[in-house]
């Protein structure tokens, strides 16, 4: 999930006249109140998250992550939230439940990590053993889904190619 680097804030029920914007960054926020909660943006941890709907819960993280952990971490001028697959020595290898590439993130590039998030108005706590069970999973079937996308890919360039060649 990736978030714009800054985010508009006005204090809770305040009319956009009476108050000045407020810009904080994510950083700002989980120094401040130990906690970020927000909605996410974009397909990247689909299907767990979903864009403008579901509402994730962000803490600074207490020591290092673990596999299957979800950071949040800084990627230039974005905010991203993905899933830990592997710790490194100085660094983490991390990927987006719907995404087929890794990226190699720093430790130091890490300010948060979700601890709960709300999907369809129920809250998920990253502890609970469904949470637990379905992150295994999803992240076991890793292969099987990669080839999945690469074979329907393949077979849509094949038709592409036998419509076109007619």
């Amino acid at each position: 999930m990736i978030y714009a680097l800054r985010e508009r804030l006005r204090p809770c029920g305040a009319e956009r006249t009476k108050y000045p914007e407020v810009k904080a960054t994510f950083e700002d926020i989980l120094k401040k109140d130990g906690k970020l909660v927000y909605k996410t943006r974009g397909v990247s941890m689909k299907p767990m998250l979903i864009q403008d709907r579901d509402l994730v819960i962000v803490e600074v993280p207490k020591g290092r992550l673990k596999p299957y952990d979800i950071a949040l971490y800084k990627r230039r001028e974005q905010y991203v939230l993905h899933r830990v697959i592997s710790v490194k020595e100085d660094h983490y290898l991390i990927r987006g439940d719907n995404t087929y590439s890794v990226e190699k993130v720093p430790f130091d590039h890490v300010i948060g990590v979700l601890t709960a998030f709300v999907h369809n108005g129920r809250e998920i706590r990253v502890t609970d053993r469904t949470f637990r069970v379905y992150s295994y999973l999803w992240n076991g079937m890793y292969p099987l889904r990669h080839m999945l996308v690469k074979g329907k890919r393949v077979s849509r360039r094949m038709i592409r190619n036998l419509v076109n060649h007619e």
